[in-house]
């Protein structure tokens, strides 16, 4: 198993210089933003400068995807996208479903058209 993995030390390593840090911020942003109102004109900025950013993106990985992404046919890519959110807003908003359709449709894509 151990060939399978590789050197667990570094694994965990990894694992504890990725949580540490997120954790911190996280934490931090949470006991900060306790007491800001959902409706206020800050907050509703840093949504809309979050969600631009968020398009912005899925738009460059749509046009110019990397690695592996980029011998799906365009059209799987764009056909993903849209079966993905029509699932997510069918489905009651539901962030799985719509990853999940998504990934079933780039996935059969891929492999019919390979």
């Amino acid at each position: 198993m151990s060939d399978f993995i590789g050197d667990w030390h570094a694994l965990w390593l990894l694992l504890i210089a990725g949580i540490l840090p997120n954790g911190v911020w996280r934490m931090l942003g949470v006991w900060v933003g306790g007491g800001i109102d959902e409706g206020s004109e800050m907050l509703i900025w840093v949504r809309a400068v979050a969600t631009a950013i968020l398009a912005g993106v899925i738009t460059q990985i749509l046009a110019a995807p990397p690695g592996a992404l980029a011998s799906v046919p365009i059209a799987f890519r764009f056909g993903a996208t849209i079966a993905g959110f029509a699932a997510y807003l069918g489905f009651r908003k539901s962030v799985l479903a719509g990853v999940l359709t998504g990934e079933i449709v780039i996935m059969t894509g891929k492999y019919l058209y390979g």
